[in-house]
């Protein structure tokens, strides 16, 4: 392994890890790093040989007490020969302390558990152009530009559904250029978040949070249609029964899943309003 050296991620270094997860068919946003970039600046690796880089990994901090592993790559010619697993202890240590979380896919799930996570629910991606159906005005929830709101609202809200605050990131992951992030509102209260962005597939829709079934149906119809084609993907945790019969009903259709993994017990979030998670790489 002689050579080998591991650093923080550039801005150019972003956008190639970018790449390289598309090429893994991980189906990445368009824009998606520059949200990364800010939830934790320092929580990007890449492994070099010789100054040319071969693999990556991400180890994002959230407050005190909570991290995610993401972006864990090793490209093919250089798989097997060590560099991986050097990268991950690098990410590994600068989580350590904390209740770490990771989107495992499947070929990867007994390595992880080795590693001490266990598995607490499966993301299970589905993919399609949702079928019409009811709206949610009916029963009193507008459906409005989540950038009229007062942020510190937006912020409360997805912390029902994530172990930490995550402000900085949940500014940027909203407001970027090219996306859409939209809010169900019943006088004054948020009932429900989404947002969709571009991607080199399927337009992707997470988070996508709601007080009900209705309101998520809603939500995700709109999305849609801001959308080039009206085909969305979205990342629904198998744990909410009721999300997965919800995408099913709207005919969208299984394509890909990850299990969410825990170093130790599943932190307390609302899966029952949890119809799509974010992100895979940063929970």
């Amino acid at each position: 392994m002689t050579g080998f050296e591991i650093g923080g991620a550039s801005a150019a270094d972003m956008e190639l890890i970018r790449t390289w997860a598309d090429e893994e068919g991980w189906n990445p946003g368009d824009s998606d790093r520059f949200a990364f970039a800010v939830a934790d600046p320092a929580g990007f690796l890449v492994g070099r040989i010789d100054g040319e880089p071969v693999a990556c990994i991400s180890a994002v901090r959230y407050g005190s007490g909570f991290g995610f592993i993401g972006f864990y790559i090793a490209r093919p010619a250089f798989r097997g020969q060590g560099y991986g697993i050097q990268l991950w202890h690098a990410g590994m240590k600068r989580l350590d302390g904390r209740l770490v979380g990771l989107d495992g896919v499947v070929d990867q799930q007994d390595n992880y558990r080795k590693s001490g996570f266990r598995s607490a629910w499966n993301n299970v991606r589905h993919e399609g152009r949702p079928r019409r159906g009811g709206g949610v005005e009916d029963g009193g929830v507008e459906v409005v530009d989540a950038a009229t709101l007062p942020f510190a609202l937006l912020a409360a809200y997805d912390r029902r559904f994530f172990p930490e605050a995550r402000d900085a990131f949940l500014s940027a992951w909203t407001a970027l250029p090219g996306r859409t992030a939209l809010a169900a509102v019943r006088d004054g209260r948020i009932e429900g978040l989404g947002v969709v962005r571009p991607c080199s597939g399927a337009s992707r829709i997470g988070p996508l949070y709601a007080d009900g079934p209705q309101i998520a149906a809603a939500l995700l119809h709109r999305l849609a249609e801001h959308t080039p084609d009206g085909v969305v993907a979205v990342d629904v945790p198998d744990a909410n029964p009721v999300a997965t019969a919800l995408l099913s009903d709207l005919g969208l259709v299984p394509t890909f899943e990850a299990a969410r993994m825990y170093t130790g017990p599943a932190p307390q979030v609302e899966l029952s309003g949890l119809y799509g998670v974010t992100s895979l790489e940063l929970g």
